[in-house]
């Protein structure tokens, strides 16, 4: 590594900043994403290695630097970090043409492919926005970088920004960050639910449409996917609100995804004192929002406990199967796609597979489903009929 530091002082600054991104993820597979430090403890990066994440994206896994313009900010989010008047946290600031050429080394170096780039607010959204975009002009211009590029979008930029970061970028986030706006007013008073955020998400939906694909300069020469991110537990956000808040997105913008971030206390921040969310709340809401934008489901559809909450000890799709189909399993031989896609242990590529298959000859045993690639047809066995009647089930274990 010491043989790229030609610069120091900005490979330094990077290192300063590390895991400033733990919480905020990039790729297609957040929770790899994530370390397991306690954040309550005061932390500080020394480590250059820390603001490199190896991620998934649409066009493979790849190492990439996370990283910030400015630690600094002028919001006073509660549970962030980087949150106006927090003394614990070591500000650090960067130039564009800066953190453009400490990635341009990295990247020769075959330290990184890709970069996703977010900021601390300063001097308002629109200024802090135009340092973003600067900062990946140059990467694209200059040092004619055509990978992997992941921008988060400030709260208060202009829509001529929002252009031109879906120009640049193979991605951007617009975090909504809580479900409704009086969720938002709990977790971040200084930002606007509506006329910032959401507001912002429904009018990329809008461009993503009309961009021209003349001035694209991202890696796959269509506008930037979009995605957003909830932090979860925190003020009393419920499932319920924010699955349904998700599947309006994935309808109305084309939404990439949602990421759902369990919120974890952070020293010497108002919310130090509130208790983890269980990772596993979070994955069920991944599982959730899957069903919601993969499989055609309705918000309606997931089985929510009375508080508007999933089941944590079971996934939601086999919970409403369990509700649904226990007593009415499905006819795999004549089942309609969408039909498939409700049982558990089926999904759209196994749907397709079934619906080749049984043109071809009857599926009648359990071997059949294994046989044509089916990975674990035991998880549909409860679910389904076979040549007209239930296969045999394995007996669970107590």
């Amino acid at each position: 590594m010491t043989n790229i530091l030609h610069h120091p002082d900005a490979f330094q600054k990077l290192a300063l900043i590390g895991d400033v991104t733990l919480y905020e993820p990039a790729g297609d597979n957040p929770t790899s994403e994530v370390a397991t430090k306690d954040r309550r403890v005061p932390y500080q990066s020394t480590s250059l290695a820390e603001c490199i994440t190896h991620v998934s994206t649409p066009t493979g896994h790849k190492p990439i630097l996370k990283s910030m313009i400015t630690t600094a900010c002028e919001r006073n989010c509660f549970y962030c970090p980087f949150r106006a008047g927090r003394g614990k946290t070591r500000r650090v600031t960067f130039r564009p043409d800066e953190m453009a050429g400490a990635f341009d080394k990295l990247q020769r170096a075959k330290m990184v492919d890709g970069i996703f780039l977010s900021s601390g607010i300063i001097s308002g959204g629109v200024r802090t926005q135009d340092k973003i975009l600067d900062t990946i002009e140059i990467i694209r211009r200059k040092y004619h970088y055509r990978g992997y590029v992941h921008l988060k979008i400030m709260p208060g930029s202009e829509r001529d920004q929002l252009v031109r970061a879906m120009q640049l970028a193979d991605r951007i986030s617009i975090n909504l960050e809580g479900p409704t706006a009086e969720r938002l007013n709990a977790l971040a008073p200084k930002k606007d639910f509506d006329s910032e955020l959401l507001h912002m998400l429904l009018m990329a939906g809008q461009i993503k449409r009309q961009i021209d694909p003349g001035g694209i300069q991202n890696s796959t020469g269509r506008p930037a996917s979009l995605v957003t991110q909830f932090v979860v537990g925190a003020v009393g956000d419920t499932d319920l609100e924010l699955l349904t808040v998700s599947g309006r997105l994935y309808d109305q913008v084309g939404l990439a995804r949602a990421y759902y971030s369990a919120f974890h206390p952070v020293v010497d921040t108002p919310f130090e004192d509130l208790t983890s969310t269980p990772a596993l709340r979070e994955h069920r809401l991944y599982q959730s929002s899957f069903l919601l934008r993969d499989y055609g489901w309705e918000v309606e559809d997931l089985p929510f406990s009375g508080e508007g909450n999933l089941r944590l000890e079971v996934d939601p799709k086999r919970a409403w199967a369990d509700e649904h189909l226990r007593e009415a399993p499905i006819d795999v031989m004549s089942a309609e796609r969408q039909q498939l896609m409700r049982i558990p242990g089926i999904g759209p590529k196994g749907a397709e597979t079934i619906l080749k298959a049984r043109k071809r000859s009857a599926i009648t045993d359990i071997a059949d489903l294994r046989a044509i690639g089916i990975r674990a047809p035991e998880q549909a066995a409860p679910y389904i009929l076979l040549n007209g009647r239930r296969p045999p089930q394995q007996l669970q274990l107590l």
